[in-house]
């Protein structure tokens, strides 16, 4: 089987992680995977060496993608122009669409003319974003909920000679490390981070922010001003670029400093980090909104707080640095939590059934 995957956008972020722990496994059970992207925002690293990658706007050249390669199936994620091509290209063969957009209007928008190509199944990572969709689409086209994966022998808990010490970002000894992983835009909320920073750093001198990511954001030299402006660089160590293969190395550098990881995000259909985190226990702070309670087990794999409550976000961080006892046992249950519930073999199986469920049926639509 060869399936293609559209998405309009190749980032570092939890929608092309996914699709990478995807590929590699679909690809150990005969499934080859491409990806058409429009524009690379930094991800080109994740997936050059995992599955044929175009990067192009070019319509005659999508066309030709789309009309020559003989794709079994199509998987759009939250591309409406993708609509277009695939009723221009007169493609025949089953569509998926994943709509992975947490904010309604953005993915109403993004959802525009896909009546077009009647797609097979809509394929969401939350039980959360379920419920956004079922708003927008009244049809009888099935949403299926299938959560992000990944591979937990890839990210896992690194014993101390494994991790690479030397490499950036480096711990400094006395310091727990709080880190927050991903872009810096309205959504992720950055400003939050800052917030919390300052409040912090006026109460404790034990404790080191991170921010991992951003080179390529929206919002980059906005936070960067903020952070200067707010005299946060002392608390605050920013390294916009870490390759995607490091990060198994950030996060064992946070669990031996008897740290977390933090999200201050205000919606989100799954979140990747909170995974890739658990999965090398690390626990996790976030704000109880949208899919978060379901990925994080308030009290057992980190601690939820209310949207944007600063001293909640503080408290939290506080409970997991400062009772060494219950750190073990957080970072246990996270760890447990991912194997039972997001390991790439779990989620992707799925995948891969309905994958045969619906050219299956397309085969027999043609016969």
């Amino acid at each position: 089987m060869k399936i293609l995957v559209i998405w309009r956008l190749l980032t570092v972020g939890g929608v092309n992680a996914g699709w990478r722990n995807r590929a590699i496994y679909f690809k150990q059970r005969g499934i080859t995977t491409e990806f058409l992207y429009c524009k690379d925002l930094g991800g080109m690293h994740m997936m050059k060496d995992i599955a044929p990658v175009y990067l192009t706007t070019d319509e005659q050249r999508i066309h030709e993608i789309l009309t020559k390669n003989h794709y079994d199936a199509i998987i759009v994620v939250d591309t409406s122009k993708a609509y277009d091509w695939l009723a221009k290209a007169n493609y025949k063969g089953p569509i998926i669409i994943e709509a992975r957009t947490p904010e309604i209007m953005k993915l109403k928008r993004n959802l525009t003319g896909y009546d077009q190509i009647q797609p097979q199944k809509f394929i969401v990572p939350s039980q959360h974003q379920k419920r956004v969709l079922s708003i927008l689409v009244n049809e009888p086209t099935p949403i299926e909920v299938i959560y992000n994966g990944l591979d937990p022998s890839f990210f896992r808990p690194l014993k101390p000679e494994e991790i690479h010490e030397q490499k950036d970002p480096i711990v400094s000894s006395d310091k727990k490390i709080v880190a927050y992983i991903g872009r810096l835009d309205v959504r992720k909320n950055w400003r939050l981070l800052l917030k919390t920073a300052e409040l912090v750093q006026k109460e404790r001198e034990d404790i080191e922010f991170w921010v991992i990511g951003g080179a390529k954001s929206v919002e980059r030299q906005q936070f960067e001003d903020e952070w200067k402006k707010r005299q946060l660089t002392d608390i605050i160590k920013w390294f916009p670029v870490v390759p995607y293969h490091e990060m198994p190395h950030v996060y064992a550098k946070i669990r031996q400093s008897g740290g977390c990881t933090i999200a201050t995000t205000k919606a989100e259909s799954f979140g990747n980090t909170f995974i890739e985190s658990m999965a090398c226990g690390v626990p996790v702070v976030a704000p109880s909104v949208s899919s978060i309670p379901e990925i994080v087990a308030d009290g057992k794999t980190g601690y939820l707080f209310r949207e944007e409550h600063v001293r909640g976000a503080a408290e939290q961080i506080y409970r997991i640095v400062d009772d060494q006892e219950r750190y073990g046992n957080l970072s246990k249950l996270a760890r447990e939590r991912v194997e039972q519930m997001f390991s790439i073999s779990h989620c992707a199986n799925r995948y891969i059934e309905i994958l045969r469920e619906v050219t299956r049926e397309g085969k027999t639509d043609e016969s």
